[in-house]
Order: C-alpha cells, then structure tokens, then sequence
C-alpha cells in the first residue's frame, strides 16, 4: 500500500499547495469584520476599539498633523518636488558643495544677492578711500617739506599716468637726548623688574630647600622611630602591598615598608588585625605614631555596695599616660586598650553562663549582680569620659589587674592546647574561666562578712554573760604566693579560712570556709555542712547550750563530789541526782 501523499496534476505534492495570508485577519468564520481587542477581564470579557466615524477619524488626523508638525506644516512643503534629504541640508553647505565643485556652471546673483553683495562691500570701499586720502596728504607734506609745492603735487597727479612725478628726497632725523628724569624712572622700572624676578626665583628655591629638608628629617625621623620601636622589643611585621600592585607570578611582592604589633601573641585573629599601627611617612609630623583602629576607649570597673538605705560605689579606670607622649608611651597605650577589648569581649561571652549570678549586657556596659548587695560592673568608656574615684577603689584596681593574669593564663592554656601531641587531651581540656573566679572571690567575700557578722554576735552575747570567749577569724589562709598561683596556674581552685571560738578555754568551736559559699562544722562527735544562716544559728544555739551545760555538770561533779551525786546532760537538759533528789 502507497502511503505517499497524492500529487497534483503537475506533480507537485498536496502540502506544496497551502498558502497562508501574511496579513491579519479582519474577518471571522461567519464574515463579521473583527474588531483591534484592547483587554480581556477577569471574567473573560473581551474589550474592543469602539467603532469611530470616517469623518471624525479624518478630524482627528488632521489635527495631529499641525499638534505634532506644527502650524507652518504646508508652508514647508511648497515645492512638492523636494524631497526629504533636500530640504534638511543646510544652505551654506549647499553653497559651499557649488563653490568647491567645478562641474557645478555658476548661476546669476538675484537683486536680492546684489543687493546684500553691495552693502558688504561699500563700507570696506569707504575705509580704503580714507586710507588712501590720509597717505596722499602725509605725501603731500614730504614734499612741501623739501622745497616742492602742494600746486606741483596736485598738478603731478592730475598728469596721466606715462609721466612721472619729481623724485622725493631723504632727510637724516637725530633721535633726541633723553629726559634725565624719564631716563632715570626707566632705570627703575627696569631694576624694580629684576628685583622681583629675582625675588621670586628665591622664594622658589628657599620653598624647594625647605620641601627638601622636610623631607630629609622625615626620613631621618622615620627610621631613628623604626630604631626605637625594634630595641623597645615592639613586633615588626611587613605592611601588605600598596592597592593596585601586580600580585601575578613573577610580580615582585616585596614589602616596602612595615607595621608595628602591638597585639597579645595568644589574643584571636580579630584583635591582632587590629593592633597594628604604622609610622607616618606624609602629613602632620607631629604624630609619632598612626593608628588604623584606635577607638579611645579605656575600661572601666566599678563595684556599687548595698547596705540598707545606703549606696557606696567604688570605681577604677584603667589607667593612661597623660601630656606628651612618645613613641613607646603610645604604643603601650594603645596595647592597653587592645587588652582591655578583648576582657571585655570575653566578659560579655561568659556573663550569661554564670551559675550563681545574674548579669545584664549590652553593647558597652556589663552588670553582674554578683551577690547579695553587690553589683559588678564593667563598661567601656572613652578617654574623655572620667569618674572621681571613691573608698574602696582598691578592689576595684585588684579586680582590673586580676583580670588581666587571667588573660594571660587563658592565653597560656590555649597554647598549650595548641603544641599537644593527644588529640584526646585536646579536646577534654575546656578553655579556663576569666570571668567566674573573680565572682568567685567577691561572693566568698560577702559571705565571708555574714558569717563573720553571725559568729561575732554569738561570741558577744557569751561575753555578756558573763562567759569569756573569744574568736579567731580568717578568711585567706593561704600565703601570698599561694594566692599568686592560685590565679595563674591550671585548674579551677578555691581560696579558704578558717574559723575558731574559745568558750572560757575549756570549749572550742572550729569552722572551715571554702570560696565562693561553703562552710563546714567540725564537731567533737561529727562534722556538718551548713548551707545556711538559720541553720548556722541553730547549730550555734545548740553547741552553746550544751557546752554551759556540760560545765554546769562539771561544776556539779565537783561540788557532789562528796555525796555521790550524778550529773549527767540529755539532750538539751542536765539532770542531777544525789540522795534521793532529782535536779
């Protein structure tokens, strides 16, 4: 079976004969003529171009040809002939193009060209004869000046012009002395002239020679401070390369010039990039040193005391070198408020995981409260910004400098996590504390102050009573050099007292304390842990009364000696017997 499509009777195949109209359709299936569709709605209506009259169509065209053409639209075409590019050329390109083109046959001037050719040339023609008439009389009086009459010269220039006129003569003119008074302000101009060319020519040179040694003390400066920055143990690291330096292979990537760090070696990358400073080389030379990041911020540390309706407030700034600074005074200032950024960085990273504070943050201002009635806090505060300092601002300066060997030993912690072999001990090794053992040693302090408010009581009331008794109390037993390493060496570690009351030299009470809040009662039969004030009380009730009451039977023993009585405490009574009496 032949599939193939039938053939015309010229051989040519069935789909050779579609055609298909290149133009719109303007009719549909049923032969209504279809409208310009201008919108469909949303609801599927179509929107057409309303039909408008032939007449009012013509109105409407006509009256854009004068809006968009303007008035003088008919005048422009008068010569229907022309056509387009004709009348765009300018005029005087035209004549230019038949001046320069000697195909073009030249064509007669009209009146008007005449007309305009001759008010041209007329007044052109008036001012030769004016110059003409002016050398005919300068000629005139050569010649009357050399004997010859002004009758010859007319009757000379009326003769035709084959004859010749009579020669002129010469006459040697002396130029005149000179004014000795013109001749002398000349000389003046002249020297006044020179001395100012001179004078500015010197100014020039001075300007240059100074420009030179400017230049020459800078460098001088440059490198004396270079000097004084390396023998002062600053580091010295090569500055990056200028913007726009080739950094391709083969490029020559030698630096040439420095940076001074200032920096920690163990501080993150963030502060490092930042302590970094640089001499200058251009500008104000006055400036010993240039730093890119400086903030002029120092940190402050207060501590605000609550004691019933009062308020005490301690407070210590980090301290600054004051009037003229050098070289090494500003770079260890510098150094000082790098330092002070990063504690207060991590301050803010470990104020909100205390365990036995609560701490408000914001950007530049930290506010622990550490314990009952003691607020710590630490802000950020520029140079300008000075508080006087109130009692207690030792602890506030013991605080800031604590902090800093804290610094130090994190920095020394993270090294040593750095250079270990077992990745083991890497990771079980956690970063040390900066923040919690300086909470640690301000809570041991209030607590340390209650207890001894509390023991100090009991021991008064006995005096009172006529018991002798006495307490030794310390807070720190261990040495100054314990306490030194305490803080600087590994390892979370408390600070401890002791506590010791004599009651009348036959009864001794012995407490131990441990930071931030432990206290622990050693007993003759048992040692308690005391977790709070009411129970420290109760334990002081209890030991006190059974100690008099043990003395009272002693006292008893020895008065009953003789009788065979028995004095016994139970409890928290004492009881006697002797000869049939019960006391």
């Amino acid at each position: 079976m032949n599939d193939a499509p039938i053939a015309n009777v010229d051989g040519e195949p069935a789909w050779r004969q579609l055609k298909l109209s290149l133009e719109r359709p303007y009719k549909d299936d049923s032969g209504n003529r279809i409208g310009t569709l201008y919108d469909i709605t949303p609801e599927g209506e179509h929107v057409y171009e309303p039909k408008q009259a032939p007449s009012a169509r013509l109105e409407t065209n006509l009256r854009r040809i004068f809006i968009e053409r303007g008035s003088d639209f008919f005048e422009k075409r008068d010569d229907p002939t022309r056509t387009k590019d004709d009348n765009t050329k300018d005029p005087k390109d035209v004549e230019d193009i038949a001046e320069n083109d000697p195909d073009v046959p030249p064509k007669p001037m009209t009146v008007e060209e005449l007309f305009a050719m001759r008010m041209e040339i007329i007044p052109q023609l008036f001012v030769a004869l004016g110059e003409m008439t002016q050398a005919r009389d300068l000629l005139t009086a050569l010649l009357s000046s050399s004997g010859g009459s002004v009758n010859a010269i007319l009757q000379g220039q009326q003769l035709p012009p084959q004859q010749t006129t009579s020669s002129l003569s010469a006459t040697t003119v002396s130029k005149p002395a000179p004014i000795v008074s013109v001749q002398a302000f000349d000389s003046q101009l002249t020297v006044g002239g020179k001395d100012e060319a001179l004078r500015k020519a010197s100014k020039l040179f001075r300007t240059a020679a100074e420009s030179m040694e400017r230049s020459r003390s800078r460098g001088e400066t440059y490198w004396i401070d270079a000097l004084r920055a390396r023998r002062a143990n600053w580091g010295l690291s090569p500055a990056p390369l200028p913007l726009g330096s080739a950094t391709g292979k083969g490029a020559d990537k030698t630096s040439k010039d420095f940076m001074i760090s200032y920096g920690l070696e163990g501080s993150p990358t963030i502060f490092r990039s930042r302590a970094v400073a640089s001499l200058p080389t251009v500008g104000d030379t006055s400036i010993d040193v240039v730093f890119p990041s400086h903030q002029n911020t120092r940190l402050r540390t207060s501590i605000m005391l609550t004691t019933g309706t009062s308020t005490e407030t301690a407070v210590f700034n980090s301290p600054r070198a004051l009037g003229s600074m050098g070289l090494d005074t500003a770079l260890k200032n510098a150094q000082v408020e790098i330092v002070d950024q990063e504690i207060f960085s991590l301050l803010v990273t470990e104020a909100g995981n205390l365990p036995t504070a609560s701490a408000q943050v914001s950007e530049r201002l930290i506010v622990i409260n550490a314990a009952q009635g003691l607020d710590l806090s630490f802000e950020l505060i520029s140079y300008t910004n000075t508080l006087e300092m109130t009692n207690g601002q030792h602890l506030c300066e013991l605080i800031y400098h604590v902090l800093h060997v804290l610094l130090l030993r994190k920095h020394t912690a993270a090294v040593g996590r750095t250079l270990a072999v077992n990745t083991y001990t890497k990771l079980r090794e956690q970063p040390l504390p900066v923040l919690h053992p300086i909470i640690d040693i301000l809570q041991y302090q209030v607590f340390c102050e209650r207890i001894q408010v509390e023991l100090s009581q009991a021991v008064v009331a006995l005096n009172e009573a006529g018991v002798p008794s006495r307490m030794s109390f310390t807070p720190v037993g261990e040495s100054g050099a314990r306490l030194v390493a305490l803080i600087s060496d590994k390892g979370a570690k408390s600070v401890g007292g002791e506590v010791i009351i004599r009651i009348n030299d036959w009864y001794t009470l012995r407490f131990t304390m441990a930071s931030p809040s432990t206290l622990t009662a050693h007993l003759s039969q048992a040692t308690l842990a005391i977790s709070s004030l009411p129970q420290l009380s109760q334990l002081l009730m209890d030991e006190i009364e059974r100690c008099l009451l043990q003395k009272i039977c002693n006292l008893g023993r020895e008065i009953c000696s003789n009788i065979g009585g028995v004095w016994f405490v139970d409890l928290d009574r004492c009881i006697a017997r002797w000869e049939g009496c019960i006391l």
